[in-house]
């Protein structure tokens, strides 16, 4: 941004005058300095910030590009991280029983104008990675080092959970998974020797959008948002190249298909791990599939990935905190054995939970023990959704009175979007907590 002084002769910034150890007087208005050589104290008025205001609220703001000087030296305003080489990475060695996929895939992606055989200074490993429907083989690059270099787009992805809130009272579904999505968005001309990969045939840059490269599924999000824009939390959802369509009815859907030229129907259907249905949501058993398989852990590493993909359906179990709480230590012991199996059990015995509705009540059920905290959400007799956690360390020092109220707290912080403005009714085993409202005199957590 650049703004006129109008006036202002020069402006001190909040570093140099602690490196100068100015002294401010904010009655007076005044910032003192002290020469380091003579001794000699300055004092300099500070104009009145009424001065100051319309400057930054008329003045129109111009984008950088525009401006004529840097147009003129675009050299000397580059865009790019300052005193950033380019990347290469020697190619990975693959495997002999993978070379004849490589140069097949290579030559397709040749042929369709996504690729091009070049020589250049960047470059970055290419690799395969298993396609999770199909069981074939994709094509990747290992942009980690790139990536590293990247000025990151914060452009926020969607929580499923919030997703999953529109499809309550739904019947009718239909997911349309992009093919290829990435490759139908051009990179710009000057970005693409960045893309650089290398191989066992030589090096190539990608014309089109590439798996791997840190900024793509929030851009890729940001032009899906952009194009379903009237249509988002209507009938249809998104999350990056996955998108459902959703009805009350048949004769709802068809008419939300026209609008969208999609003729594939269901009346139950997986999408982003989950089976959407009328009666609500469940754990894909497919997904379940890979946690059954999973062997014992051995590192913390393994236990990490473990735990967070279990987590991905804590809100399917019931005290999912409590009972992966043994897990969490550094060693293995039979209480992290019995931990590990009953996560697996829990996982293939998972309710289907109900969407829910905001328009109706919602019953929320709280405990809390020596263990952790635990919370269930329902709705007309019907899990929507389990919450639980651990006790923080001066938690567990609480009388019970307070380590009730924290789970009753805890509750009402994590569904607050469905229960802000909403009939709700909370029910805990500690009769004591019910006349907190009415309590004469509060400690300090209350």
């Amino acid at each position: 941004m650049v703004l006129p002084h109008q006036g202002i002769d020069v402006i001190l910034g909040m570093n140099w005058m602690n490196e100068n150890h100015a002294v401010l007087d904010i009655g007076s208005r005044m910032v003192q300095l002290k020469s380091n050589a003579s001794g000699k104290i300055l004092r300099v008025h500070m104009p009145n910030q009424k001065h100051i205001e319309p400057t930054v609220n008329a003045t129109e703001i111009q984008e950088i590009k525009k401006i004529p000087v840097v147009c003129e030296f675009p050299d000397v305003f580059s865009e790019e991280l300052p005193g950033t080489a380019p990347v290469s990475r020697r190619p990975y060695r693959t495997a002999p029983d993978k070379l004849k996929e490589l140069k097949t895939q290579l030559q397709e992606q040749l042929d369709k104008g996504f690729i091009r055989p070049i020589s250049s200074p960047w470059g970055c490993p290419a690799l395969f990675v298993k396609k999770k429907d199909q069981g074939g083989k994709r094509l990747c690059v290992d942009y980690r080092p790139l990536n590293a270099v990247i000025v990151k787009n914060k452009y926020p992805l969607p929580h499923i959970d919030i997703l999953f809130d529109q499809l309550a009272g739904t019947r009718v579904f239909s997911k349309i998974d992009l093919r290829s999505g990435y490759y139908q968005i051009k990179i710009r001309e000057e970005d693409i020797p960045k893309t650089a990969f290398s191989t066992r045939y030589g090096l190539y840059e990608y014309l089109v959008m590439s798996f791997g490269l840190t900024n793509a599924p929030a851009f890729f999000m940001y032009m899906m948002n952009s194009l379903f824009m009237n249509e988002l939390d209507k009938f249809v959802v998104v999350f990056i190249d996955d998108i459902l369509i959703y009805s009350k009815n048949e004769e709802k859907h068809e008419e939300h298909l026209r609008i969208r030229t999609q003729t594939l129907r269901s009346s139950a259907i997986s999408f982003l791990g989950h089976i959407l249905s009328e009666k609500g949501v469940a754990v894909d058993p497919s997904k379940v599939e890979c946690v059954l398989n999973w062997k014992q852990p051995e590192t913390i590493t393994e236990i990490r990935s473990f735990l967070g993909l279990a987590g991905y359906y804590r809100r399917f179990i019931k005290d999912f905190s409590k009972t992966a709480k043994p897990m969490t230590s550094y060693s293995w012991s039979p209480n992290c054995e019995e931990a590990f199996q009953s996560l697996k059990r829990s996982l293939t015995t998972a309710p289907v939970l109900a969407q829910p509705d905001v328009t109706k009540p919602f019953d929320v059920y709280c405990d809390a023990s020596g263990n952790g905290l635990g919370c269930v959400l329902m709705q007309e007799g019907r899990v929507v959704a389990y919450a639980s956690r651990q006790l923080r360390k001066h938690e567990a020092n609480y009388p019970t009175y307070d380590l009730e109220l924290t789970a009753v707290v805890h509750a009402l912080k994590i569904w607050r979007h469905y229960l802000l403005g909403n009939i709700c009714h909370i029910y805990t085993d500690h009769k004591s907590l019910k006349y907190i409202l009415t309590q004469p005199e509060l400690n300090m957590r209350q």
